[in-house]
This record gives structure tokens, C-alpha cells and sequence, in this order.
């Protein structure tokens, strides 16, 4: 492997703006990935295995991601990079390790704006009577636009848009709390499935096909970690940040899962296409259910906003080190990546064309789980190979917690496959070409031979820029 030199023009032109985000911010960027999840996608997963059912593989799911977001919060306050699981993979695995996490993050955030959009033009014809090609295109030049404005300007307006999400989630569970009856859970008759129950409806296996939909209670939470250069200091903000984040989707996750379901009736919510909406109905809520109907796609434009920074912010990390075209990594005089923004924009939008949103977000989740597994692994590497690395918060349980989080997430992604089998397929032809451009390209031509030289290379950067009154140096260097 080569590793071309580079002089300090080449990091000057390759810059985030340091300091924007303290924790507060990082948590809102957290919740806004995820929340579009809370409105609809989930609820199919009632359909799959009944009320009980899915209380189980929600449960699991919930717990698959605090165990990775505790393993995270350690390694992104230790390696604060650009790159979130792709740098920690970097640091534990090596260049092949890194660039293949790299490449699964990827194409989970590549693929889920192009579902998200699809379902953002669903609801816009529900409201307006127009869909298609036009909006995808609309919703993605807006918001694309609005990032490079700038971070600062484009975290305070994601923080808006979650906020009228959560208020809709919130005001719907208020609606909901006189109407809840234990009985409604579980008002799906048992079927001829093995181990099927009054509680267990479908049985077993119901548990089983219902864990992808438990997945898009807490899909993308993984992303805050994307955010370490521009945090003011990662040290203390990511930590408190991706765990805050986490805690208030599980607060949020719970309010959905048993309040719609108690109000309305599990067999009801799990057929519905807007399950907030359709359970307000249900009750009687009808003014609020037109809101609720209106501030549902800001949930969808909150997830929809968000990704889109956490692509660009991955794709600029690869870009950097040299994974990917070295031109994707260029920044504006504003500090936007330009090129990690538009180009995976595009990509997106011909991807959207296609109209299947549910196949695109299966893909998605395909990615998220080969990279759940793989984060997973480079925790406890870390552990077991840095033992001396400064690590300014410590994952509680240390290694056990992150094997419980590779072992979900490999149940997780056999998961999709019973869902899915096309969505499996697709992404691994996915991801194995992105394989075969590393290894017949990529890596003869990275920045650095490796990831310490790497991380060493962005914070001096960035401390040059600093002494220039151009930035603000990260606070953790690494070991």
C-alpha cells in the first residue's frame, strides 16, 4: 500500500467547523435521525407477531442499541473523528476493517433519505395532491441547500423541525392515555403457528420477522458519532450526547408502541399506513389527527434533514483519508462539504425514482447491521489491543456490553432476511462492489499509512488553523 504525501493546503481546503455543536445539539441530532421512525414502519411489526411479539423484539432491538450507543459514546469521546464507526473501525481493524464499515454506514445513509423522501412524497400528496419525481427532487434540493449554508444554521433548523415532531408525538399520547385498555394489546386471535399464545399470536417465529420493524424505533442513532469534529468538546458532549439521544428515543419508542396499540388496538395499528393518525381517529380525536397528519411529515423531513448531514460527514471522512475521491472532501468557505453533499444527493434521488421505498429502507437496514456487528468488533478490539488509549468516558460492562450488541445485531440482520430476501441481496451486491473499488483502488492511494497518523494529521490541521483564528482545536488528542 502508498501512501501519497500531503502538504497543509490539502487539510486546509478540508476542514468542519469546529465548536458548533455542544451536547444538547448532538442529542437533538440524535433524536432527529430516528424520530420518522415513531410515526410509521414499526407498527408492521404488530402485524408480524402481535402486540406481545413485538413488545419482545422491541426489547431486544432496544437493547442491541443502548449496548452499541454505550460502546460508541466511548470510542467517538477517544477517537474524535469525522468518520464515527469508520474511523473506530480504522483505529481497530486497519484500513480493510475501517473502509468496510465505512461502506455499510454508508450505504444505510445513502439509501434511507431515498426511502425517507418516497414516504415524505406520500404524505405531501395526502395534504396537496401532488407526488413524485418533482417532489423527491424539491425536498432534496432544499435540504441539501439549507447543509450548505452551513452546520450551525442547518443543526438550529433540524432542532425546529424534531421539536414539532415530538410535540406531535407527545400531544398524541396525551390524547391517547384515557382510551388504554390491556385488552386491546392483545386483541389478535392466536393462529395454528408453533408456540402461538393469546400473547403470542404468530407464535415464535412472528418474533423473529418482527425484529427489522423494531429496528426503525432507534435506525440512525448511530450517526451522532459523525458529528465529533464539529462538537466543542467531544470529550464531554458525544458521550452525553449519543446516550441522551438514546434515552429519549426509548421514552419516546415506549409512548408509540403501547399507547397506540392500547388506545386502538393492536390488529388496527398493525395494519395502518399512519398509525398515529388512524388511533387518534379511532378514539375520537379527529381535529387532532388532521395536526398529527400535518406534523407527521415533519418527522419524516426531521429524518430525512439529518441523514443527509450524516452522509456528507462520512463520505467527507472517506473522502479525506482517500477511500473515495479526494475531491468529495473539499469544504466551502463556510466549512460545508460541498461535494460529500451533493453528489450522494444525487445518488439518492435516481434511487428514489424507483418508488419502492420499502425495499430501499430493507437495504438500508441490511447496512446498518453489517456495521452494527462491525462497530461492535472494534470496541472490543480497541479494548484488547489499546488498552492505553485515553478513553475520557468507559463503556459500562466494557466488552460485554458490545458482544451483546454484535450478538443482536447478527440476530438482527438474519432478521431482515426473513423479511426481505431481495433487500439482502441487493446490499450485498452492494457492498461487494464497493469491496472490489477498495482493494483494486482505494487502498494504494490513502492519506496515511494509519489511523493514528491519520487522526494526528486532521487535529494538527486543525491546530494551525486554530493559531490562525480560523477554528476551534478538538480538546482530545489522541494517544
Amino acid at each position: 500500500m502508498t501512501t501519497p504525501s500531503v502538504d497543509d493546503s490539502y487539510l486546509a481546503k478540508r476542514q468542519l467547523k469546529k465548536g458548533t455543536a455542544g451536547w444538547f445539539l448532538l442529542a437533538g441530532l440524535g433524536v432527529s435521525y430516528v424520530i420518522s421512525g415513531d410515526f410509521a414502519g414499526w407498527n408492521f411489526g404488530i402485524g408480524e407477531a402481535g402486540w406481545g411479539g413485538f413488545a419482545i423484539a422491541m426489547g431486544l432491538m432496544a437493547l442491541m442499541y443502548f449496548a452499541m450507543v454505550l460502546s460508541l459514546a466511548e470510542m467517538s469521546a477517544a477517537i474524535p473523528a469525522a468518520g464515527g464507526g469508520y474511523s473506530f473501525a480504522r483505529h481497530a481493524m486497519g484500513s480493510t476493517g475501517g473502509y468496510l464499515t465505512g461502506l455499510a454506514v454508508l450505504i444505510e445513509y445513502a439509501l434511507a433519505p431515498a426511502a425517507i423522501v418516497i414516504f415524505i412524497g406520500a404524505a405531501v400528496e395526502e395534504l396537496l395532491g401532488i407526488n413524485g419525481p418533482w417532489v423527491y427532487a424539491v425536498f432534496y434540493a432544499v435540504f441539501v441547500g439549507i447543509h450548505l449554508a452551513g452546520v450551525g444554521e442547518a443543526l438550529k433548523v433540524m432542532m425546529v423541525i424534531s421539536g414539532l415532531a415530538v410535540f406531535a408525538i407527545l400531544a398524541t399520547a396525551v390524547a391517547l392515555v384515557g382510551d388504554f385498555s390491556t385488552a386491546n394489546l392483545f386483541d389478535i386471535a392466536p393462529t395454528e403457528a408453533a408456540g402461538a399464545s393469546e400473547i403470542l399470536p404468530f407464535g415464535w417465529y412472528g418474533v423473529w420477522a418482527a425484529l427489522p420493524f423494531a429496528m426503525w424505533l432507534f435506525l440512525a442513532v448511530e450517526g451522532v458519532p459523525l458529528a465529533a469534529e464539529e462538537a466543542k468538546d467531544p470529550a464531554r458532549d458525544m458521550p452525553r450526547g449519543i446516550i441522551g439521544a438514546m434515552v429519549f428515543l426509548l421514552f419516546t419508542a415506549l409512548l408509540v408502541v403501547v399507547l397506540l396499540a392500547g388506545a386502538a388496538g393492536a390488529e388496527m395499528i398493525g395494519a395502518s399506513g399512519v398509525p398515529l393518525v388512524d388511533a387518534l381517529k379511532a378514539t375520537g380525536s379527529t381535529t387532532l389527527a388532521t395536526v398529527i397528519n400535518v406534523l407527521g411529515l415533519a418527522g419524516l423531513i426531521a429524518s430525512f434533514f439529518s441523514i443527509i448531514y450524516g452522509y456528507s460527514r462520512l463520505v467527507f471522512a472517506l473522502s479525506r483519508a482517500g477511500y473515495l475521491p479526494k475531491a468529495l472532501s473539499l469544504t466551502s468557505k463556510r466549512k460545508a462539504p460541498v461535494w460529500a453533499l451533493v453528489v450522494p444527493g444525487i445518488f439518492g434521488f435516481l434511487v428514489s425514482l424507483t418508488g419502492e421505498g420499502d425495499l430501499i429502507l430493507g437495504m438500508a437496514v441490511v447496512g446498518a447491521t453489517i456495521s452494527y456487528a462491525l462497530m461492535s468488533v472494534s470496541h472490543i478490539l480497541l479494548r484488547l489491543r489499546q488498552p492505553e488509549l485515553a478513553r475520557p468516558y468507559r463503556t459500562p460492562g466494557g466488552m460485554v456490553t458490545s458482544v451483546i450488541a454484535l450478538v443482536l445485531s447478527l440476530i438482527a440482520m438474519t432478521g431482515v432476511y426473513a423479511f426481505d430476501p431481495r433487500a439482502f441481496a441487493y446490499t450485498i451486491v452492494l457492498f461487494v462492489v464497493g469491496a472490489a473499488y477498495y482493494f483494486l483502488y482505494a487502498r494504494h492511494h490513502l492519506v496515511a499509512k494509519t489511523a493514528e497518523e491519520e487522526l494526528a494529521l486532521v487535529l494538527d490541521a486543525a491546530q494551525d488553523l486554530d493559531s490562525a483564528g480560523e477554528t476551534v482545536t478538538p480538546s482530545v488528542k489522541p494517544a
